[in-house]
Order: structure tokens, then C-alpha cells, then sequence
């Protein structure tokens, strides 16, 4: 699965993306993100605040961290966005 980080998840977590691959008991987006603050401090830094943060699955916006995960390859990573 490929996973993208943006903006300032990026720059905590030190890489623009990666290849990995999830355990079969990781179903839902949640269970994604808790899974990704254990793999390091930079992780945890970077998802400390996980109800901030925005995800896409397979380029389309998720809003909700209890959608599945059956057959997305790839999740993007990024913090909320304003504009104007």
C-alpha cells in the first residue's frame, strides 16, 4: 500500500511517502493511524492530534476514521486546509 504525507505530517515524519504493508487486523482508517503512532516517535509527533487531521483513500476524501480499508492502495496523510 502506498502511503503520501503532506505539508507538515511530511516534514515530522521525514519522508513524502512509502511502501508498506498492513496487518490483516487493520481494517478501518483509525485502526491505520493508531498502528502508524507506534512505529516511531516521528510518527507519534506527526499523528498526535489524528482528529486533525485529513486522509484520502485512493484519492477521494474520507470523512469518516471508521471507513474500511478493503481494497485501498493508498492512503494520503495530510493537515486541514484552509484557503481563501
Amino acid at each position: 500500500m502506498k502511503i503520501l504525507y503532506f505539508a507538515w505530517i511530511r516534514e515530522r515524519i521525514g519522508l513524502p511517502s512509502e511502501d508498506i504493508t498492513l496487518a490483516p487486523e487493520i481494517k478501518t482508517v483509525q485502526q491505520f493511524l493508531d498502528w502508524m503512532k507506534t512505529r516511531g516517535e516521528n510518527y507519534e509527533y506527526a499523528l498526535e492530534h489524528d482528529q486533525v487531521v485529513r486522509v484520502a483513500l485512493n484519492q477521494q476524501h474520507c470523512n469518516d476514521f471508521s471507513s474500511p480499508l478493503d481494497g485501498v492502495t493508498e492512503i494520503a496523510i495530510f493537515p486541514p486546509m484552509t484557503g481563501g
